[in-house]
């Protein structure tokens, strides 16, 4: 299968493009945000890796008349997690957290939560392709990104917010000026994992407490998540207080104990090879 049959994408305007791998049909399918700048592209999060990304946005057109007078192109993970960083190897440039560069380095695969199986894909990408064989490429990043960074464009900024919880590297790019969030899977509308390896309740709650302070201070209108549709500042505030007022009961806590228990053995079982 073709790079340009495996993906899909959509002009959202402004030089913002919405981009997903169709066959991989699970709630696990992370969306892929193109944005455009004057001088430097960016795309934040790289879903599996099963084709060649960049080969789709080129042949797409997507980098508009003249890439050649900008940077190569920039691909930052919101996470280490195999859903977002599976394709950053297919880039000269990749940006993550410093939480979560040995990760990527050292193609942990039980710390990106690699987890996937054939009835997820409806098509397989190749003849012969299985899922067991599935495994996170070892890549080194060259932009370790930390809380408060910015991530210049040329006509539009990037601030990095490093929100933990889900993961120990995630972050949040915050387009101040255009009051956008890319959120990874710090939030999105539906149910937040704080159970994975590397997840932390308290450190969540921390993060959702700044959600709601980006929220009342103005400073967001549109959310642009890891999974899922986008939504607005009134969802999100709804999103981050309901987590923080449930996160701390007592069913809350044995639920996260319960099922990070089990994610660990079954990621374990999953990657044997793992540094764990």
């Amino acid at each position: 299968m073709s790079a340009a049959d495996w993906y899909a994408h959509k002009s959202l305007g402004d030089g913002l493009f919405w981009i997903q791998e169709r066959f991989y049909q699970s709630e696990n399918r992370a969306n892929i945000w193109l944005l455009r700048g004057s001088h430097q592209d960016v795309v934040i999060d790289t879903g599996l890796g099963l084709r060649s990304l960049p080969d789709y946005i080129e042949g797409n057109g997507l980098l508009g008349e003249d890439p050649q007078r900008k940077n190569p192109l920039l691909a930052i993970a919101t996470h280490a997690h195999f859903d977002h960083s599976g394709g950053l190897h297919q880039f000269q440039q990749v940006g993550v957290h410093s939480a979560e560069v040995d990760a990527l380095a050292n193609g942990d695969n039980f710390e990106t939560a690699t987890w996937l199986s054939d009835r997820e894909i409806a098509e397989a990408p190749s003849p012969g392709w299985r899922a067991r064989n599935y495994k996170v490429k070892a890549v080194q990043p060259t932009h370790i990104l930390q809380e408060g960074d910015v991530i210049n464009l040329g006509d539009r900024q990037l601030n990095v917010l490093h929100m933990p919880g889900h993961s120990r590297g995630s972050i949040c790019l915050h387009d101040r000026d255009n009051k956008m969030l890319f959120s990874g899977d710090v939030v999105y509308d539906g149910a937040m994992i704080d159970w994975l390896p590397y997840s932390h309740v308290s450190d969540y709650i921390s993060s959702c407490e700044r959600l709601v302070g980006l929220v009342d201070s103005e400073q967001v209108d549109q959310v642009l998540p890891g999974h899922y549709n986008t939504f607005g500042a009134k969802r999100l505030h709804r999103i981050a207080t309901s987590y923080i007022s449930r996160a701390g009961t007592c069913p809350a806590k044995f639920s996260t104990f319960a099922w990070g228990t089990l994610a660990g053995v079954a990621l374990r079982a999953f990657n044997p090879r793992c540094a764990c």
